[in-house]
């Protein structure tokens, strides 16, 4: 049954990534919701005793989705072999609780969410990843990190990465119905094997899908789930103090992604940041998933960025 199922992923999920099962600690983060509501998120902290170090800070991961939960990116823990990585399971998907009322989802619940984590887990310096919306949620929590006053000591972010973010949910829509159209004019692509297609050229280019994004997709929530969720979302600068800004960022796609160049051209602006610390890369050869297509070569490209912010 269902439940029993539930458990066996629970139970066995975790370590699919092959990496080392003894170096982890998991645990859940109960966050609140109307004040009397409470529901538990999971997470999962990689090389723990290396959170706190000065030499390699952790890296706090951000799924996509919305709710499509953090297996897909438990590649990064091999791939980058000696930082401690924080994932977990946003609210409704994977591991965490899915409650069933969808007006108890939001950016900003989730954000604030991602703050409690945070201040659970002792994190002070950090380094911020977030994958399709998970960039997404990272661009909201800077921005409320930039610009609301607080007595407590804030969290250092030391530098972000959006990896395939779209900027304005409308426009990756209507970018990947382009492509999706483009597919269908070749002549080369029968309609019942459109999506398939459309995952090899744009999403995930392997020969099969990948088990770990399977993983994540079979256990994605239904509540608030995918761009439907998220339908109006347009970034927008943030109303900077004096000598305030974001942490220097990297902005990262795939050259076949579906979250073309001018779904991230937004990102490249300045006013975005508060700074000319912007770096694009296009990872060659890969689409939407270029850590399970080229998962060495993005590791290195994380990598070798953020060490120059450590």
């Amino acid at each position: 049954d269902r439940s029993t199922r539930q458990r066996k992923y629970l139970d066995t999920s975790l370590h699919v990534s092959s990496g080392n099962d003894d170096d982890s600690n998991q645990g859940s983060y109960e966050v609140t919701r109307n004040d009397d509501q409470t529901f538990k998120l999971a997470y999962r902290v990689v090389r723990p005793k290396s959170v706190s170090s000065l030499q390699a800070a952790p890296i706090v991961v951000l799924h996509g989705g919305p709710s499509v939960p953090s297996d897909y990116l438990y590649p990064l823990e091999q791939v980058i072999p000696y930082r401690s990585i924080i994932f977990y399971d946003q609210l409704g998907c994977g591991r965490s609780e899915e409650p069933k009322d969808a007006s108890l989802y939001s950016i900003e619940n989730a954000v604030v969410d991602l703050e409690g984590l945070l201040k659970k887990l002792g994190v002070r310096r950090f380094h911020l990843y977030g994958q399709s919306f998970g960039g997404i949620l990272a661009y909201e929590y800077l921005k409320r990190q930039a610009t609301t006053d607080s007595n407590e000591e804030k969290p250092d972010c030391l530098s972000v990465v959006l990896s395939s973010t779209p900027s304005d949910t409308e426009q990756v829509e209507d970018a990947a119905d382009d492509l999706i159209r483009n597919l269908l004019k070749s002549g080369d692509v029968e309609i019942d094997d459109l999506e398939d297609t459309f995952r090899k050229e744009h999403q995930c280019r392997t020969p099969t899908m990948p088990l770990l994004l399977m993983n994540a997709y079979a256990h994605a929530g239904t509540t608030w789930r995918g761009t439907k969720a998220v339908a109006d979302y347009v970034a927008k600068p943030p109303k900077l103090k004096d000598g305030s800004r974001l942490p220097s960022c990297m902005i990262l796609r795939g050259e076949h992604d579906f979250v073309t160049p001018s779904c991230i051209e937004t990102w490249k602006n300045e006013a975005m940041w508060g700074h000319s610390f912007i770096r694009v890369k296009e990872l060659e050869g890969c689409s939407h998933h270029g850590l399970l297509e080229q998962p060495t070569l993005y590791g290195d490209t994380l990598e070798s960025f953020m060490a120059e912010y450590d």
